[in-house]
């Protein structure tokens, strides 16, 4: 998991260190925590601080865009079940097929396409779904039944004709009432 800290860097960049050497023991002493009490300790330390600066108005942008937080830390997310260059490669190839199999249906004289973005935004979603999570009808448990928002359409078209279920005859027959 990787995090941008470029916003920070732009922001330090524009203030004047009036005093580097007091900076440096600031520095010293964040590095010392880390390594004589770990990354826990010293992201409590970094937390704890950004916290006092809130609750004295101490100007500071935010570090984060959402809400929302991943409640695992990274040293305790288990590894990926998959290939992540297989899956990414698969999704890449999936949203060619999409777009091109909305653009083979806005062909002349026929006069529909298709909302490939809808699919191209959500498809590291679906496809992990489909490679992880989404339960076949075969599964001992039984299948999932799930319901694609319909502007994502091209992507699931798309992946079926790469696993072989639909073929290029069918693909044409897109929002034609042929499929």
């Amino acid at each position: 998991m990787s995090e941008n800290f470029e916003a920070p860097d732009q922001i330090i960049d524009q203030l004047v260190d009036t005093d580097p050497a007091e900076t440096a023991e600031w520095q010293a002493s964040f590095d010392a925590a880390l390594e004589h009490a770990g990354p826990v300790r010293a992201r409590y330390l970094m937390l704890s601080l950004l916290k006092r600066a809130h609750e004295k108005n101490i100007g500071l942008s935010s570090l984060r865009t959402t809400d929302y937080i991943n409640s695992i830390s990274p040293e305790n997310e288990p590894a990926f079940p998959g290939d992540e260059n297989i899956e990414r490669r698969i999704r890449a190839i999936n949203r060619w097929n999409a777009a091109m199999l909305v653009h083979r249906a806005q062909r002349p004289g026929v006069g529909v396409g298709g909302h490939i973005s809808t699919y191209a935004s959500s498809a590291a979603l679906y496809e992990v779904g489909f490679n992880h999570f989404f339960r076949g009808q075969d599964h001992p448990g039984g299948g999932d039944q799930i319901f694609f928002q319909g502007h994502a359409s091209p992507g699931m078209y798309a992946r079926a004709f790469l696993e072989g279920r639909l073929s290029e005859d069918q693909l044409d027959g897109f929002r034609q009432e042929l499929s």
